[in-house]
């Protein structure tokens, strides 16, 4: 694929009348071609002191296809390790064969969780098939990987079996969760443990899986003295309600009052649909919060991500590339929903301001094809720049353009939903690589600000009605709900329950043996109200 334009991202910080910032910036990305890189999604990476990737895991082929027997087959396994310099435009392999089989079967595994401390990558979970087991697994494995040796025993031909360390424990067996670190703590947060033959028809119709949700935010240390690898001072926080979800983004912010941490944005599935969760979930030290004011529309699945951090102002941007989603923009910027849950081209960004208030924003311009999935936004080595190893500090860019990183690899698809006629040829791995600049400048470009008002999606249809409606809405959270119907006098005529379970409710209202004419209809979810005219005929 040639790709000959350049893509610019225009944000403005002049949102809904309220200035975040003196400065405007916009954000560019740019194809980057390089040679021999490996098509590859859903991969771990490490970064060398000297700039180039490390790549390892992940898988060769595009989306998972349905058919159990043709999912997650092993040759799709990436069995290399691959270092990358994208200044040189340079790649080197070599296979991961060598290493003895707990270590192999691991780091051919898909969706792991990693974080690299220092020049040490730790890889935990990952699902994929194993020989030993004869079964797919998600491995209960912690693998140290030591980076800059084994990038340069990769690029000059020599073994790299010493530059791999591992121990097992069935704490650490997840996949599709994130793995964040702070003040010395590890965070293993969200996910799944997995096992045996994935199977969309469910374990009754086909081959028998095993999948349970950790439901947890686990936290650790590692001692790792270069040597001996063990994990000490485990403890867990359960939430079946708020934690259940794998495949989301979760990125590091530094929150209001100053304090750093992450947000699990979005992910899958709710308890009682197959949708995702729309509401986000705050990590710190001290524990954890539920954003049940906010709904995240534009990113649902695992994309490149990447966190910006306004000082000066105290505003918490996180920008998402493409990717998977529930929902899209149409012509007229309103919101198209979409329970198929799409491939998308969409940019979009979640502000997070000084009083704690969210806002989503869909940018004016979109990736160049249906991708982002599965991709991985790659910092620069310029620590200037970066309040921390991945949140990039604008108030200490210099005027101008600003090389901020890259993004790299993904799946590619052809066309938005193609899980249900997908036979392996829809959607590949992509190996596309994009500059990412930031553009410091006095530009005034207009984004589009997502309503806030309905964070519960509530629909009423039909309506008008000969007496009978149907109402649709997002429960996130398990607080008192009420929904009561008004007439025209204010009187009330008719209370409807609902059950306090977390999920997308679809509630039948029968307005039969009422007069016909306009009733208001009032839903309550704690302090939260929202009225909706409804008409009887």
């Amino acid at each position: 694929m040639k790709i000959k334009l350049l893509f610019s991202i225009f944000l403005t910080l002049l949102i809904s009348n309220r200035v975040l910032s003196q400065d405007q910036f916009t954000v560019q990305i740019e194809p980057l071609i390089i040679t021999n890189a490996p098509n590859i999604h859903s991969f771990s990476w490490g970064k060398t002191t000297d700039g180039k990737w490390v790549v390892l895991g992940g898988r060769i082929d595009g989306l998972h296809q349905r058919q159990p027997f043709a999912a997650f087959q092993e040759n799709d396994n990436n069995k290399s390790v691959y270092v990358i310099d994208p200044v040189a435009n340079q790649t080197w392999s070599t296979s991961i064969n060598v290493l003895q089989a707990s270590l192999f079967e691991q780091l051919q595994s898909t969706n792991q969780e990693f974080y690299q401390r220092g020049n040490m990558l730790y890889i935990i979970g990952g699902y994929g098939f194993s020989t030993s087991e004869n079964d797919h697994i998600t491995y209960d494995k912690l693998t140290a990987v030591d980076i800059d040796g084994l990038a340069n025993a990769v690029i000059n031909n020599t073994s790299i079996i010493s530059f791999f360390r591992q121990i097992s424990s069935t704490n650490l067996a997840v996949t599709g969760g994130h793995l964040g670190f702070l003040n010395d703590v590890f965070y293993l947060c969200g996910g799944q443990y997995f096992e045996g033959r994935y199977n969309p028809m469910g374990p009754n119709n086909g081959p028998g899986f095993i999948q349970n949700y950790t439901d947890e935010i686990r936290t650790f240390e590692i001692n790792d003295d270069g040597a001996n690898l063990s994990i000490v001072n485990y403890s867990a926080q359960n939430d079946s309600n708020n934690l259940h979800r794998r495949d989301y983004n979760m990125a590091p912010q530094i929150f209001p009052d100053g304090t750093p941490g992450f947000t699990m944005f979005s992910g899958v599935f709710q308890h009682t649909a197959n949708l995702p969760w729309l509401n986000t979930v705050d990590v710190t030290a001290s524990g954890y919060a539920v954003n049940n004011t906010f709904n995240q529309y534009l990113s649902q699945y695992h994309s490149a991500k990447t966190p910006i951090y306004d000082t000066s102002n105290n505003v918490m941007h996180t920008i998402f590339f493409g990717g998977i989603s529930q929902y899209k923009l149409d012509a007229n910027d309103n919101l198209i929903q979409d329970d198929n849950i799409p491939f998308v081209k969409t940019i979009s960004k979640v502000s997070r301001y000084s009083d704690g208030s969210m806002v989503e924003s869909s940018l004016d311009i979109e990736m160049p094809t249906f991708l982002g999935s599965g991709a991985e936004f790659i910092p620069l080595n310029n620590n200037s720049n970066y309040l921390t190893n991945e949140i990039v500090d604008i108030n200490n860019l210099q005027e101008g353009v600003t090389q901020v990183g890259y993004i790299f690899g993904g799946i590619e698809s052809t066309q938005e939903n193609i899980f249900f006629i997908n036979n392996g040829t829809q959607s590949s791995a992509s190996n596309l690589a994009f500059k990412v600049f930031i553009n410091k400048s006095t530009l005034s470009v207009n984004e589009v600000e997502l309503s806030p008002n309905n964070i519960y999606n509530l629909k009423v249809f039909p309506n008008p009605s000969q007496g009978v409606f149907l109402i649709e809405i997002f429960i996130p959270n398990t607080e008192k709900n009420s929904l009561e119907i008004f007439d025209l006098l204010g009187k009330k005529v008719k209370s409807v329950s609902i059950d306090k379970s977390i999920g997308l409710k679809t509630i039948s209202l029968d307005l039969t043996k009422m007069a016909s004419g306009e009733y208001m209809l009032v839903f309550k979810n704690n302090a939260n109200l929202i009225e909706r005219k409804i008409i009887k005929y």
